[in-house]
């Protein structure tokens, strides 16, 4: 047991994102990162100094130069910088650690390379004193990062301020760095201030156990960039045959934009490429507004089934008709009046409780009990007035669900029905709105626009995909344009696609769509549709396999990471 774990506890590492890394990831970010023997090496939160071991054996390989270089380390744990300091001692290293909180260290560019694997603390537990130093540090950089960013991105950000100009910088990072909102202002960061950025891709899980998968960011120079270098490799061990010649280049939309579709295999981001950029495909934002649905407060009281209301003896005056809360009914292409009576029957809550003038006797008996319930006193009931008057949300054209199993679906909303927040409103623009209505749910089950979702949206726990308005306005769906063409053959399959909506077998339905609006209207070839069903397949699996790692991780609340050496997070 090392000097560290003698006094450290799993319980302690994970509150300060002290996450185990890997010796065959050390090894390769040094190969990269270290050229000369006189290189100036930083390992921030080295904790017992993977990297800066992994460095010191790469400077005792090279030519000598004249000089020498040198190791430093900074870490907050007192133990673990001890620690460190032993097994670099051991080692023959001369290495200077310092026990510091990285953020507090005023930077200074001498380093021709940092290196290392950054603490990782979710926002919900990195706050106060260490957040507002963490802000301060990257705002040094002018990066404003906000509430809801995690302690490596700042730690990016600082990082980049250590080295000279022309230096390395070599982290290990979770793969949000591609994906997450709040990391926007890191991304945009890092293409300007450096005139090369290679991200190293994993198709595998190298910390086995632990929820977030991860990317190697191998960035250098000065002068900014407009695309990223990709390397895709299996796992840790194949990184040591990983020829960097093969990276393929790779520019986002915009420098701060998602990086997702970096995920994809050359040839699937080729073909979603050639799909996207004509005017076949458009986005959801063309058709119409996205917003979210009707807040109660308090979907139990407010919401009931017929039965329930009969039973209370409201007024039909006083009921609104309602998709019920969630959307496993939605997942079909039309959601109907004959759909939503039967769902009252069977039980489900499709009346909103919701008097628009003066309530009558029942209903006042119904306030009543409410407010004997405490229901008044729920925020977003206490901040209204009259407490049970819910906020109206118009009906909408189309029903767009947002936590999503396997992807996204739009259902016409022909029963007319108000939708709540578990479900967002599509309203069409009024040029739009008769095709929409009959064909937009059935054109945008397509490869193209799974993809796409898997792109613009987020991952969350159980492998759950999230698609918030603001990014359901960039899903990328076929065209006005490409709909109409499409029309007549649309129509033509709509039986079969429902039916097998009905059975569960989406993806059947997906490729009766793909041979009209791919094949038909963008002109792809099958081998461009078959790279685009494996493109949605693959970044499925990498969602579902993040839920799944959450579910079966022995202890969600300790993810501590087997291996040698710790170098902050995963």
């Amino acid at each position: 047991m090392s000097i560290a774990e003698q006094v450290d506890t799993d319980a302690l590492r994970k509150s300060r994102g002290a996450f185990f890394t890997p010796p065959e990831v050390a090894d390769y970010v040094v190969r990269w990162a270290v050229r000369t023997a006189t290189d100036r090496v930083l390992e921030p939160s080295c904790g017992e100094a993977a990297f800066l071991l992994a460095a010191h054996q790469r400077l005792a390989t090279l030519p000598t130069e004249g000089g020498e270089g040198s190791l430093d380390g900074v870490e907050l744990h007192d133990a673990s910088a001890r620690a460190a300091r032993v097994v670099l001692h051991d080692a023959g290293a001369d290495a200077r650690i310092r026990v510091s909180d990285f953020f507090t260290v005023e930077p200074a560019p001498v380093y021709d390379a940092v290196i290392g694997n950054p603490p990782y603390v979710r926002y919900q537990d990195f706050a106060g004193a260490d957040r507002a130093a963490s802000r301060r540090a990257a705002l040094h950089a002018g990066v404003a990062l906000t509430g809801l960013a995690s302690s490596w991105a700042a730690f990016t950000v600082h990082s980049a301020l250590f080295l000279k100009p022309g230096g390395r910088l070599g982290l290990v990072l979770p793969a949000e760095l591609l994906s997450v909102n709040y990391a926007a202002q890191v991304r945009g960061f890092l293409m300007r201030r450096f005139a090369r950025v290679r991200l190293v891709l994993f198709t595998e899980r190298i910390f086995p156990g632990v929820l977030e998968d991860v990317v190697l960011l191998l960035a250098e120079g000065t002068g900014g960039t407009d695309h990223c270098e990709l390397l895709q490799v299996q796992d840790a061990d194949a990184l040591a045959a990983l020829d960097p010649d093969t990276a393929s280049l790779w520019t986002p939309a915009t420098t701060s934009g998602k990086w997702t579709s970096a995920l994809l295999p050359s040839a699937s981001a080729a073909a979603y490429a050639a799909a996207t950029a004509g005017e076949a495909f458009s986005t959801l934002h063309t058709w119409g507004e996205t917003t979210l649905g009707m807040v109660t407060g308090a979907n139990k009281f407010f919401t009931l089934s017929p039965g329930q209301a009969a039973d209370l003896g409201l007024a039909a005056d006083e009921l609104l008709e309602l998709s019920p809360p969630g959307s496993r009914h939605l997942r079909g292409l039309s959601f109907t009046a004959h759909m939503r009576s039967e769902l009252g029957i069977q039980g489900s809550a499709t009346l909103l409780f919701r008097p628009s003038g003066e309530p009558g006797t029942a209903a006042r008996a119904y306030i009543h009990e409410g407010e004997k319930r405490g229901v008044d006193t729920a925020y977003k009931c206490r901040v209204r007035t009259p407490w049970w008057r819910v906020p109206l949300v118009a009906p909408a054209d189309l029903l767009l669900t947002y936590m999503n199993a396997d992807t996204p679906r739009l259902t016409t909303n022909t029963a007319g029905a108000r939708h709540l927040n578990s479900v967002h409103g599509v309203y069409l623009t009024e040029e739009n709105r008769v095709l929409g209505r009959e064909l937009l749910p059935l054109a945008s089950l397509n490869s193209v626009t799974l993809v796409g979702a898997e792109i613009v949206g987020r991952a969350y726990g159980g492998g759950m995909l999230k698609l918030e308005p603001r990014e359901a306005d960039d899903l990328p769906v076929p065209s006005p344009g490409c709909v109409e063409r499409c029309a007549d053959a649309l129509r033509a399959i709509r039986p079969r696609v429902r039916d097998y909506l009905r059975a569960g077998r989406l993806l059947d339905a997906v490729r009766l769509v793909d041979r009209i609006v791919l094949h038909d209207g963008v002109a792809l070839d099958s081998a461009g549709i078959s790279e685009l069903e494996q493109a949605y397949a693959m970044l499925a699996a990498r969602r579902r396999a993040r839920g799944a790692s959450a579910r079966d991780s022995v202890s969600p609340h300790a993810m501590v990471l087997a291996g040698r050496g710790k170098g902050g997070t995963t």
